[in-house]
C-alpha cells in the first residue's frame, strides 16, 4: 500500500518526541537553476509534496536560503495545514547573493529575523526542527547556538540542529543546548564524517545525510551497483538509499527530487533489504571508488 512505503524505512525520534519516518524529503531541487528563483513547473513541485506526504513521507527538509524562501513558500502552498505528523525541518545561517553562492551570516538578530520569517512564511507557530544551516566563522559558535537556545525557551522552535560540523563543534554546540540532529556530506561514496556519524549514534542524534545519492562510478556501466542493479531489479539510487538506511538507524536520508516519478521510485527504496553480502560489497567497492 502506498502509505506504507516510507514507513518501511523504520521510525526516529528527533530529540526524543519527535517521530518521523526515517526516509524523508529534501526540498532543494524544488527552487530554479543554483538553488535560486522558482522552479520551472511550479505545479509539479507542488504534486511532489503531496505525493511524498501520501507515500508516508512525514519529514520534510527545507531552508530559507532555497530559493530564497521558494520552498518554504512552495512547503505552505501545498500541504497547509499540515498533517500533525508532518515534522518540517527548516534552516538559517546562510545568505544568498545570487545562483549557486552561498554565504554563512550567524549574527543572533539575523538568526532571530530568520526563524521569525520562516515561521511566517511555513504558516506554522512553532518549528519542529531549526537547524543552524553554517557556522558564521565571524561570529562566536555560544553566541550563534545562544540564540537558537533563545528561540527555543521562547517556544519558537520544538528543537535544534546544526548542518556541517566537526565532533568537537558539535560537543561545543551541546555544552550550550540539546542538539537534536546534525546534517552532513554523507553518501555511499562521500564518508569523510564517518566519526561524527558514530558519535551521533552514541548521542542519539538524528544524522540527516545531504546529497545521499551520490554514486559516482559505482553506478556506471560494471560498476557494482550497476551489476547489483541487474540483478535485484532495483534502481542504483534505491539501492544506495537502501544501504544508507542499513549503515545506521540515527541515519535520515532527505532525497530531493522535483518529479513525481522519481520521488515514487526514491521512496520505494524503504522496501529494499539489503543482504549482508551485498551491504558489506557496497560498502567496500565505495571505499575504492
Amino acid at each position: 500500500m502506498a502509505q506504507a512505503l516510507a514507513a518501511a524505512s523504520g521510525t526516529f525520534d528527533i530529540g526524543g518526541d519527535l517521530t518521523v519516518n526515517r526516509l524523508g524529503f529534501g526540498s532543494m531541487q524544488l527552487t530554479g537553476p543554483g538553488v535560486w528563483g522558482d522552479p520551472k513547473d511550479p505545479e509539479e513541485a507542488v504534486r511532489v509534496l503531496r505525493r511524498a506526504v501520501e507515500l508516508g513521507v512525514n519529514l520534510i527538509d527545507t531552508a530559507d536560503a532555497y530559493g530564497p524562501v521558494v520552498a518554504e513558500q512552495l512547503i505552505r502552498r501545498a500541504l497547509h495545514p499540515y498533517g500533525e505528523d508532518l515534522v518540517i525541518a527548516t534552516k538559517a545561517g546562510l545568505t544568498r547573493q545570487g545562483p549557486g553562492q552561498w554565504t554563512p551570516v550567524g549574527r543572533p538578530a539575523y538568526l532571530r529575523q530568520q526563524c521569525e520569517m520562516s515561521l511566517r512564511h511555513l504558516g506554522v507557530e512553532r518549528i519542529g526542527l531549526f537547524q543552524l544551516h553554517r557556522f558564521d566563522p565571524e561570529v562566536p559558535l555560544e553566541d550563534q547556538v545562544g540564540e537558537l537556545k533563545a528561540l527555543r525557551d521562547e517556544g519558537k522552535i520544538a528543537h535544534i540542529g546544526l548542518s556541517e560540523v566537526t565532533v568537537d563543534q558539535l560537543r561545543a554546540a551541546q555544552a550550550v543546548v540539546e542538539i537534536a540532529s546534525v546534517q552532513n556530506l554523507y553518501n555511499l561514496t562521500h564518508r569523510k564524517a564517518e566519526a561524527l556519524l558514530e558519535y551521533c549514534e552514541e548521542q542519539r542524534i538524528g544524522f540527516i545525510p545531504w546529497f545521499p545519492l551520490a554514486t559516482g562510478k559505482l553506478s556506471q556501466p560494471g560498476g557494482p551497483l550497476d551489476e547489483m542493479a541487474e540483478r535485484s531489479g532495483h534502481s542504483p539510487s534505491q539501492l544506495a538509499l537502501a544501504w544508507l538506511l542499513r549503515r545506521s538507524p540515527v541515519m535520515l536520508p532527505i532525497p530531493g527530487t522535483a518529479s513525481v516519478a522519481h520521488l515514487e521510485e526514491n521512496t520505494a527504496a524503504a522496501e529494499i533489504e539489503l543482504s549482508d553480502e551485498d551491504y558489506e560489497a557496497l560498502a567496500h567497492a565505495a571505499g575504492r571508488a
